[in-house]
């Protein structure tokens, strides 16, 4: 890989980072003068990890302002929510009604990934392992891919991107403690390898749900704004 391209994967590596694990803020700015000093790198490079982060909805880009981490609310995570629950349960139907042996193995074996990652870091305060949010990743995707539309698979896609963040920083604010979550991914699949579209359906609306009550009932007041609101400068618990 030429060096430039492996400058770039850093920096978009190191920014999703920082969203994510909240170093930088929900509604936070980020001019390309400030990011160029923390990073050490160049706008061109800069430009193109924004872009990226944009594209999986956990930064905004504004006309005449510039880059933003996306703000976090109320609002747009209940309708988020409600969107993602009628694409991807939409996406899973097809892929249930159409996916073959192949498609089957394949979410056999994103699940045995996912099953055997460790969720979380040996760190201290506890973080979510990458290896695991990456493998959570494959799994998911890996449910859907038997849909034969592209298009509604790429929404699908879309759509858990943007709800990353959400899902994060309900891990951060001890909003999953008690959340058996093996145990809705193992629902996941059984239901989906009986091809029982009605339990499938009910356990993957189950499984998108459980961060937004989670989040709502235990993120602090200043954090989940309106959109119209002054950025959080909170910092997560």
């Amino acid at each position: 890989m030429p060096r430039s391209e492996t400058r770039a994967e850093r920096i978009y590596t190191n920014l999703r980072g920082d969203i994510l694990t909240g170093r930088l803020l929900p509604g936070q700015r980020l001019p390309f003068a400030e990011l160029g000093a923390r990073y050490g790198t160049s706008v061109g490079v800069l430009r193109e990890a924004l872009s990226r982060l944009v594209e999986q909805g956990l930064v905004l880009s504004e006309p005449q302002l510039g880059f933003r981490v996306t703000q976090v609310s109320e609002e747009d995570l209940r309708d988020l929510t409600s969107t993602r629950i009628d694409i991807e349960t939409l996406c899973l139907r097809h892929a249930i009604t159409h996916g073959d042996i192949a498609w089957e193995s394949r979410l056999v074996a994103a699940y045995h990934t996912l099953d055997r990652t460790p969720e979380l870091a040996s760190t201290q305060p506890p973080t979510v392992n990458e290896d695991w949010a990456a493998a959570h990743a494959t799994f998911h995707a890996a449910l859907l891919e038997g849909c034969p539309s592209r298009r509604l698979r790429d929404i699908a896609a879309s759509l858990r991107d943007a709800a990353e963040l959400y899902r994060r920083w309900s891990r951060h604010l001890g909003g999953e403690d008690t959340r058996d979550i093996a145990g809705e991914h193992r629902a996941l699949r059984d239901a989906v390898l009986a091809r029982d579209v009605e339990q499938a359906e009910a356990a993957l609306t189950r499984h998108i749900s459980y961060t937004t009550h989670a989040l709502l009932a235990s993120a602090p007041d200043d954090l989940m704004t309106s959109d119209d609101a002054t950025p959080a400068s909170a910092t997560p618990a």
